[in-house]
């Protein structure tokens, strides 16, 4: 680590001149940059300081009370290993509170939202969140790309400079965090640069240590909620597969209407299986035993609300071309490093053709790509022995929680809790009181504010509808099965 530093710094002085080609500009240009840079760095405006930083450009400001609010690019290495083989544009965002408040670094592991929005741990400490565009999400990727410098490691280098760029201007405590595959890259961050953050506050976050192991989905399917409410759904799947026929007609029909294609996938039939395997984990990933009544009775229910009880909480587009495209470098990394679920569902009764489909299946095939059983291995066994001010908060009712993060008995200061019944979209405020105040407490504490506040164990920000989202913008409900 301490060589990509080196390289780090090297390319700190070298990006302001590099195009996304990676190519040097002229020398006359060069100094007026630096010049320039020097002169914005001196700047009171915040504006100004965030532009000084060399490789930093404004997309755009918005406007929203309390916050001046940034979308920029930030001019990133392909590789982090070799800095000098060219560059690409990866968007982040900032919220600014105050140059003299802690921060925040948010990230979704997915694309970057450009609406202002807060985090639950940025309204915890009133303070400023700056957030990323994971790599090879659009806009975020090189041009051509190549897929083998999509990887957990590149991430977190990416999210290292970053930091330290901006730790020049937003001095005081950061803490990291994000909210299922953001959780995740938090962690991830975490394990390759313990140094750079104060804190790790992560949702929601899968952990796959042996991706052909998924005996604990298979438990938690077996026990969620009531067995009335299983039954129903269980019954409402396996329905979708008696009436494949008439279904895939309706499935059909639309996919020509909206010009959907299936040539990823291979076929309209396995994107119809998909859809319809995903139905019960997407139930208990975005909803709850409190709606399992407004699924309709599977014997009784007509063709069209089997079809449109299985769109509203799986979606008929989730496996289409058009929708995979977006997602290919999640699925990229979960067939190569991260790993996927996998459930037998027996109450289909051979009914599936083609069982839980791997990652690799949606990706496109001229992309190449090997598992790399030891990467996640990697991770958890050093979360076990060094998690040093870490907080990992689950669901209790969501699937993605039965493979979770395990503390050893050489962590510190870090915490595991589960939320009560609650779903993908579990945080904080939804723990029982005893862990809720303890988990508020020690993000206060990592965040480095005042011992009244922190024992006071209170958001230090008053709820904001727009900002503060009951269900943060990471853990949306979309379809398809993804982290």
């Amino acid at each position: 680590m301490r060589k990509s530093l080196r390289w780090a710094l090297s390319l700190s002085v070298l990006i302001g001149t590099v195009g996304s080609t990676g190519v040097a500009t002229a020398a006359d240009t060069e100094t007026e940059n630096i010049s320039q840079s020097v002169a914005d760095s001196q700047s009171t405006d915040i504006k100004d300081r965030l532009l000084a930083i060399p490789g930093m450009s404004l997309i755009e400001e918005k406007p929203y009370a309390g916050y001046r609010f940034f979308v920029l690019d930030y001019v990133q290495p392909i590789d982090h290993h070799r800095p000098w083989a060219g560059t690409f544009k990866q968007r982040i965002s900032v919220l600014h509170k105050g140059t003299d408040r802690p921060t925040v670094f948010r990230t979704s592991g997915y694309g970057l939202s450009t609406t202002p929005s807060r985090a639950e741990p940025t309204r915890i400490i009133d303070g400023n969140q700056v957030s990323m565009e994971y790599r090879f999400f659009t806009p975020s990727r090189p041009a051509p790309a190549d897929w083998s410098k999509l990887d957990i490691w590149q991430a977190a280098s990416d999210q290292h400079r970053i930091f330290t760029a901006l730790k020049k201007v937003y001095s005081e405590n950061w803490l990291s965090t994000g909210g299922s595959k953001g959780g995740m890259t938090a962690t991830y961050y975490e394990r390759f640069y313990p140094r750079d953050m104060d804190g790790v506050v992560a949702y929601v976050a899968p952990n796959d240590v042996v991706n052909k192991e998924d005996s604990a989905y298979d438990r938690f399917f077996e026990n969620v909620g009531t067995k009335a409410c299983r039954d129903r759904l269980n019954d409402m799947q396996r329905e979708a597969l008696v009436r494949r026929e008439p279904l895939q007609k309706k499935y059909k029909e639309w996919a020509e209407t909206e010009g959907a294609t299936f040539n990823t996938l291979g076929s309209l039939d396995k994107a119809y299986e998909a859809v319809v395997l995903d139905f019960v984990w997407g139930f208990w990933q975005y909803y709850g035993e409190d709606v399992c009544d407004q699924i309709p009775d599977a014997k009784t229910a007509s063709d069209d609300a089997v079809y449109e009880t299985i769109d509203a909480y799986s979606g008929w587009s989730a496996y289409t071309d058009q929708d995979l495209e977006y997602y290919t470098p999640y699925y990229y990394q979960a067939a190569t490093q991260l790993g996927s679920p996998s459930i037998k569902q027996p109450h289909l009764n051979g009914l599936s053709r083609y069982g839980y489909q791997p990652a690799s299946s949606f990706v496109p095939r001229e992309i190449p790509m090997k598992f790399q059983p030891q990467v996640m291995r990697d991770v958890d066994n050093w979360v076990r022995r060094n998690a040093d001010r870490m907080l990992f908060v689950y669901g209790g009712n969501d699937p993605w929680g039965a493979e979770p993060f395990h503390l050893g008995k050489g962590a510190r200061d870090s915490y595991v809790y589960y939320a009560p019944g609650a779903n993908h979209g579990a945080n904080v405020a939804g723990l029982v009181d005893a862990e809720r105040e303890n988990a508020t407490a020690r993000i206060l504490a990592w965040a480095g504010v005042d011992a009244p506040a922190v024992q006071a164990a209170q958001p230090l920000a008053r709820f904001d509808a727009r900002l503060d989202k009951a269900v943060d913008e990471d853990v949306t409900r979309e379809h398809g099965l993804r982290p």
